[in-house]
């Protein structure tokens, strides 16, 4: 049985994967599972009281912290993702800290080592991106208007100096969003929940901004229009009409090979990286024959001996075979996935008209206005997630030369 748990990010440094991902990682049950997440979507977006899904707003922080208390010796710690490796890395103290790290980042730990002690954190775990500490936030000229700004990875946030949040962002030492909570006796199995409110429950302090990655609508203006929710009906229906007469048994068979599951992905994401749109399912479908007769290439002429180079051969001739076998139904898959993608675009439009923080990009000739880094779709029932993103979009952006990352000072 297909479990979605098993492709969430936050629990414990595993993956969560984007919605159109869950046709090869999942299969069947997987691409089921992706219909029927942009299907309550498209209810919340109609004004549906009783949702589905909770959204959560994904921040582009840097580095990811962890703050709470050890089970083991109810003392408080900060820590990054390596709280749960084999042996788990937490900072109770500055020598802690002084003995695993260096420089900024030796910096900021100890800021947050020391602001949130104060949060009142009486047991649990949780997980959020920090934003920035005292000496990241800039106060900027943009159109006239002066921001405090901030810039922690891609994106700069930038938010009105005669504002409440501006005043808010002004007196703090560190600010933070949270997005996960954990809890459990010992580090080592501790269970991930998402989309809860963590702010509301800790200690407010003049020298913390922080926030919920909760989605929110204050705005009320993320709402499908007649024709948009008519569109996205049209279109919903035709991925659920393909999906049915899609073979399962021909399904399975790729989806369940676990090597060419993994190289199907990894050949999908170099239109992304290339900033390239996909093209027509046959043509890439033919580029997906060469991209493996390639790669496998490769590691052929890596070998020294006939027998070594005839194994991976065969390796390259299974796989292949594979797809011309079953070319059609990887023609579907493509022509699905490009559907999802599509109704995914309209989806985050619509959420993207509630941003409350406005979301620049920094080149050497001035900032460029961009969208948020991208939502969080959770089950509130079976408790799966799944990363609504413009890929191209911020592929184009942690790529290119020309636009200036939060490390680049």
């Amino acid at each position: 049985m297909f479990n979605l748990k098993q492709f969430i990010v936050e629990e414990k440094n595993t993956h969560m994967n984007h919605i159109e991902e869950l046709i090869f990682l999942g299969g069947v049950n997987g691409t089921r599972q992706a219909i029927n997440f942009l299907r309550d979507l498209r209810d919340m977006l109609r004004g549906n009281a009783d949702k589905a899904v909770d959204i959560t707003v994904k921040w582009d922080g840097a580095p990811a912290i962890f703050a709470g208390i050890d089970p083991e010796d109810s003392k408080f710690f900060v820590a990054k993702k390596g709280l749960f490796a084999k042996t788990p890395k937490m900072y109770k103290t500055n020598k802690d800290i002084d003995n695993e790290l260096s420089g900024d980042l030796a910096k900021k730990f100890k800021v947050a080592l020391a602001e949130f002690s104060k949060l009142g954190i009486k047991k649990g775990v949780y997980q959020g991106d920090m934003m920035f500490t005292k000496g990241d936030v800039k106060v900027e000229t943009i159109d006239k208007q002066k921001y405090y700004t901030f810039q922690p990875n891609t994106i700069v946030y930038a938010v009105p100096v005669n504002t409440l949040l501006g005043k808010q962002i002004s007196k703090a030492k560190i600010g933070v969003v949270w997005h996960t909570t954990y809890t459990g006796n010992s580090i080592q199995n501790m269970k991930a929940s998402f989309g809860k409110g963590i702010a509301n429950k800790l200690k407010k302090s003049s020298t913390i901004w922080m926030d919920d990655a909760n989605y929110r609508d204050i705005s009320g203006k993320a709402t499908f229009s007649a024709k948009e929710s008519t569109d996205f009906d049209t279109m919903l229906s035709g991925a659920g009409k393909l999906f049915q007469k899609m073979d399962g048994e021909a399904f399975r068979t790729i989806t369940e090979d676990k090597d060419l599951r993994e190289k199907v992905m990894t050949f999908v994401n170099t239109y992304v990286r290339g900033g390239k749109n996909f093209p027509d399912p046959n043509k890439m479908t033919k580029e997906l024959i060469d991209y493996l007769t390639d790669w496998y290439q490769k590691e052929i002429d890596k070998k020294k001996t006939e027998k070594g180079k005839a194994v991976w051969k065969e390796k390259r001739d299974i796989l292949v075979n594979k797809i011309v076998m079953n070319k059609n139904q990887i023609e579907a898959m493509f022509s699905l996935m490009k559907i999802l993608v599509e109704l995914k675009g309209m989806v985050i439009a619509q959420f993207d008209k509630a941003q409350e923080i406005d979301t620049l990009l920094k080149t050497a000739k001035g900032f460029q206005v961009t969208k948020q880094e991208g939502f969080v779709a959770i089950d509130k029932l079976k408790g799966g997630a799944v990363k609504l993103v413009d890929r191209w979009e911020f592929s184009r952006a942690n790529f290119s030369p020309e636009i200036m990352k939060g490390w680049q000072k």
